[in-house]
């Protein structure tokens, strides 16, 4: 076997202790060590295995801790375990965890808290739409357990001793490293759970492993967090207080920043030229992990319209993308035209016809198209847009109702909260419905699992050509082939109108140290962070 320590890139040697926040030469440290973030939405759950949200993320990061977390550019380093051995044939990870690791009522974490929620995850009567990941992780047994063919129990992951857990896959998977820092693979404390059935989240209930506990949870109004004392390395912790406040309107958010109540907001739409000609501390863009697009439901739920996929490739064609990035986002983002974000690492861009058009060229094809489908003038074809409440996915979403009037398609938008929204995608009770996804980890499956028959995949989307590159891709020397040939298919098969691949577009006080800006993934953790004298 061999022993592993993460860095940058997986090198052999010896597990070495996490790296505490380290003011810089100069900085003195203020004496309010808080932080206030913005949410848009309120936080679903705080249930690790439960989860869907990138904001639920944030909070999960901060009140449970996993076997490994990122650094600031996003590489694996120790969490809860302090290094791992891998097998020569690479399919057994023996995790070694840190024994002054404790939950936040000082019972240990031990490796039997790992198995128990990792089981937890898979088992179909936990319901999880996240069960899926572990099938992506190539934990052995994981689809059968997922699909209740097996028991929960039969998922390959051992509690060796209360500090050794044993992973076997059925397949190497050189990113499987990166995988374990995604929330839904935290560990959750199992007394703690089954004595309090799903309330077991909810403030003076919860327990939790990571560096921060839970004090209030106003849904949709805020959640606090206080340092955790019992958090293995509360030492090197300096933020003592962290608050997220939801706010639906992101103009009213970047008023609240202005005002001081905020210490993070979203630039909103159209406003980084100026924030940054003005605050150039302040405001940044940076790559972010995430695409936009507007689902389209090919489900047998789904318009017979969407089942054409004329019909799918003209919608497709017809979003004007230079219009959104360049004249309502102005944020630095980038016109998309397939689904994997350009700046995942190791992803090679496929060339899609499409893209190099222009976009009077798109049009005219798109118009083309609609009328091969039986649509024009008297049989004009009529479909609804749903979006979420957010200034800028409204600002979209009438700018795309124009585009499509350009080529004779009536769009009527439906504006819902996002619960609504999440509730009605996972029916498949929508036509088109606006959508973003944030890589789970730092490689290009985790875009395209997506769509596999068997992903998340709300439009319930499927080919089989494109499931056998996803599991050919598992298998592969160079992956990055296959996931080039599944994003040439979905441009063909076209369940999706890519529109934008993000920038992190925020405005940051200038006091808080120690947040990412170089981890294309974005996920941050309030324990690195701290606030300086001005």
């Amino acid at each position: 076997m061999t022993r592993l320590f993460l860095t940058t890139a997986l090198v052999a040697g010896l597990a070495l202790p996490a790296l505490a926040v380290q003011p810089a030469e100069g900085e003195k440290l203020a004496e309010n060590q808080s932080y206030t973030f913005w949410l848009l939405d309120a936080i679903k759950t705080a249930d690790p295995q439960k989860n869907t949200d990138v904001e639920g993320s944030d909070i999960i990061r901060q009140l449970f801790e996993g076997l490994l977390n990122e650094d600031d550019k996003g590489a694996p380093v120790p969490g809860v375990a302090s290094g791992f051995d891998l097998s020569e044939d690479k399919l057994t990870y023996t995790f070694h965890l840190r024994p002054e690791a404790k939950w936040s009522n000082g019972d240990p974490v031990v490796a039997g808290d790992f198995v128990y929620a990792w089981r937890r995850l898979a088992n179909p009567e936990t319901a999880s739409e996240y069960a899926w990941f572990m099938e992506l992780m190539n934990v052995e047994n994981a689809s059968a357990v997922v699909k209740g063919e097996k028991q929960p129990e039969e998922l390959a992951v051992k509690a060796l001793d209360d500090h050794t857990l044993e992973v076997r896959l059925s397949t190497p998977t050189p990113y499987f490293p990166k995988m374990v820092t995604h929330g839904s693979t935290f560990p959750v404390n199992q007394k703690v759970v089954e004595a309090e059935g799903d309330n077991w989240t909810q403030p003076g209930k919860l327990v939790g492993n990571g560096a921060y506990v839970l004090k209030s949870h106003d849904l949709g109004v805020q959640i606090s967090m206080e340092k955790n004392p019992e958090y293995w390395d509360a030492a090197n912790v300096v933020m003592e207080r962290i608050k997220g406040l939801t706010v639906n309107d992101n103009n009213v958010a970047l008023t609240r920043y202005q005002a001081g109540e905020l210490d993070r907001v979203q630039i909103p739409a159209g406003q980084y030229p100026r924030l940054k000609e003005q605050f150039p501390d302040q405001a940044i863009s940076i790559p972010y992990s995430c695409t936009y697009a507007y689902l389209l439901n090919v489900s047998e739920k789904g318009p017979e319209a969407l089942k054409d996929v004329r019909v799918r490739k003209a919608l497709s064609y017809a979003m004007q993308r230079d219009v959104v990035v360049n004249q309502i986002l102005q944020g630095g983002q980038k016109p998309a035209y397939n689904w994997s974000h350009w700046a995942i690492e190791g992803f090679q861009m496929p060339e899609i016809d499409y893209a190099g058009w222009s976009q009077a060229e798109r049009l005219e094809k798109a118009k083309a198209l609609l009328a091969e489908a039986g649509y024009g003038p008297g049989k004009p074809l009529k479909l609804t847009l749903q979006y979420n409440t957010d200034e800028n996915h409204k600002k979209i979403a009438v700018a795309a109702q124009q585009f499509y009037k350009q080529i004779g398609v009536e769009l009527t938008l439906n504006n819902v909260e996002w619960k609504v929204h999440t509730d009605r995608m996972q029916s498949q009770d929508f036509e088109m419905a606006r959508y973003a996804w944030c890589a789970d980890y730092n490689e290009a499956s985790t875009f395209l699992d997506y769509f596999r028959s068997t992903g998340m995949n709300y439009g319930k989307y499927s080919n089989p050509e494109f499931d056998r590159l996803m599991d050919q891709s598992k298998t592969s020397e160079d992956p990055n082939a296959q996931y080039t040939a599944a994003e040439k298919i979905l441009a063909e098969d076209m369940p999706l109108v890519p529109v934008y691949q993000y920038s992190k577009v925020d405005m940051i006080r200038d006091d808080i140290k120690g947040l990412p800006t170089e981890n294309v993934m974005n996920d941050w953790y309030a324990k690195d962070i701290y606030r300086i004298q001005k």
